[in-house]
């Protein structure tokens, strides 16, 4: 028997409890792991130990035998713990996960170079064991086919790098999900169902595999399409440029901002134009959802713009019937506006009359959360009653982060200081919740004003009682804020040319 080095295996027991301890502080969901293979490691000193003593009580045969034994479980340990410590401890502080095939080979490979030289040492002829070994081999080979398969299915997969941990793969175009890991015999794919499926690795290697949002050079992201049918009516630029507008303006959570959205026109279908609106999901987990929020985005804007999805085109013979529905909706949507108009203070004082001529006029304006119902520096067309939701105000100072003013509430009304002053909006409007809106024009705002004072005076107390929040902020930005009186001028001016087309005279 060799003689027993203790200060060496004390050196190498101090390294394993540190490697161990580094491991469990960086990995502790895998204790049970590390600490098995640490107690193996003691098991083989203490058997060395024993060895020691069977030699002390004149058993030498027995004593080189243990000694033989534990020094190869020590061996054995020794290698398990310093693969770990390269494999899940150095090499992903380094930024870079092998899979656990990996890390098996390489624990493997080091185990049979160990082996071989202690043949070696012990004199055996490893020329004569290659030949015998091969055969053997062979014979392994043709009862396994199957399993080998696999097995080197998992090879070739880590040597051409083709799939990765991590990667969302579709294999036949059924099953979908995250690559979680790749093992010897199969490769596990955790689907957004929260299911584990194994795939044997020699069908990822047979069968037809797409890897989702893998581009060249280029961030994960993954094309998805809205498909939607509108009325041909409406000219396909126009559907096509407001759709892209609005989407490129909006901030939705998992939609990539480069590559921006785009609508396409995809097809004809049943006499109606078919439109694809495609973008980019940075968050492949969250597919359904963001598909979700997206469409509601985007009727949200078709609404706005007064664009109806379409139906089957059909020709049925009932004018009288089609034409009683829409007198039936038309007066629904009436009744609608006059609830909303009661509610509002500013028209407290008209008649029901004039509610229902304002009423007519009034237009639909849904606005989907995030949206900006209106933008500071854009001229002013309307002035928007709250019917549903929360909004916030914002003022947008150059270079700097919008801030909020105030919030608009159901049953107010914003956008009348920019239509009395005939300047551009002087803040952004944004939609805290889903919002729906009515917008009426700046033509019978005007009107409405001139020949009812009464509402006139409401409009100046409300722009009385938001201005000086307005101007406070934006003093805050300006370099040199106006006094008290150029701000009183500046709105008198405003006024008057509002009423009477002219600026007072100074």
């Amino acid at each position: 028997m060799d003689k027993v080095d203790f200060s060496a295996l004390a050196w190498l027991a101090l390294i394993a409890l540190v490697a161990t301890g580094a491991l469990l502080r960086v990995r502790p969901h895998e204790r049970l792991t590390f600490l098995n293979t640490l107690w193996l490691f003691f098991l083989g000193i203490a058997g060395q130990a024993a060895a020691v003593t069977l030699l002390a009580l004149d058993l030498p045969r027995a004593s080189s035998t243990v000694h033989t034994i534990f020094r190869i479980l020590t061996a054995v340990a020794l290698i398990r713990l310093f693969g770990f410590v390269l494999f899940r401890l150095l090499l992903p502080l380094a930024g870079k996960r092998p899979t656990r095939i990996v890390e098996d080979l390489a624990i493997v490979l080091a185990y049979v170079g160990y082996g071989l030289v202690q043949l070696r040492g012990a004199g055996v002829d490893l020329g004569s064991l290659v030949t015998t070994s091969a055969i053997l081999t062979a014979v392994i080979a043709f009862a396994m086919q199957d399993t080998l398969g696999n097995v080197l299915g998992g090879l070739a997969i880590q040597l051409d790098n083709s799939v990765q941990v991590g990667d969302w793969i579709r294999i036949d175009a059924e099953l979908t999900g995250r690559v979680r890991d790749i093992r010897w015999r199969t490769t596990l794919i955790e689907t957004r169902n929260w299911e584990t499926v194994l795939i044997p690795n020699s069908t990822l290697m047979k069968g037809r595999v797409s890897i989702l949002g893998r581009g060249e050079g280029s961030a994960p992201a993954w094309r998805r399409w809205i498909s939607f049918m509108l009325d041909p009516g409406v000219p396909p630029a126009r559907v096509i440029a407001m759709v892209e507008d609005e989407m490129r303006e909006l901030a939705i959570p998992n939609v990539a901002r480069t590559p921006a959205p785009s609508c396409i026109l995809q097809g004809f279908e049943h006499g109606n134009l078919r439109y694809s609106l495609r973008y980019f999901l940075t968050d492949f987990l969250e597919d359904d959802a963001t598909d979700s929020m997206v469409r509601v985005h985007l009727f949200a804007s078709l609404q706005r713009a007064g664009i109806r999805m379409a139906e089957p085109q059909q020709t049925v013979h009932a004018v009288q019937r089609d034409e009683a529905h829409a007198e039936t909706v038309k007066k629904r949507e009436l009744t609608r506006r006059l609830q909303v108009l009661n509610s509002v203070q500013l028209f407290a004082a008209l008649s029901e009359g004039e509610k229902a001529e304002i009423a007519e006029r009034l237009q639909y304006a849904p606005f989907a959360r995030g949206d900006a119902i209106t933008k500071q520096g854009n001229a002013a067309h309307w002035l928007y009653i709250l019917a549903f939701g929360e909004a916030d105000v914002l003022y947008e100072p150059p270079g700097a982060t919008p801030q909020l003013i105030g919030s608009v509430q159901a049953g107010q009304f914003f956008g009348e200081m920019a239509m009395i002053s005939g300047e551009a909006r002087s803040a952004t409007v944004m939609a805290k919740t889903d919002v729906e809106c009515y917008r009426l024009d700046r033509a019978a705002f005007q009107e409405l004003l001139r020949t009812r004072p009464e509402i006139a005076a409401e409009v100046r107390r409300v722009i009385g009682a938001r201005k000086p929040d307005l101007e406070q902020v934006r003093d805050a930005f300006a370099r040199v804020p106006e006094t008290v009186d150029e701000k009183k001028v500046r709105l008198l001016t405003r006024i008057r040319r509002f009423f009477f087309g002219t600026a007072p005279q100074t």
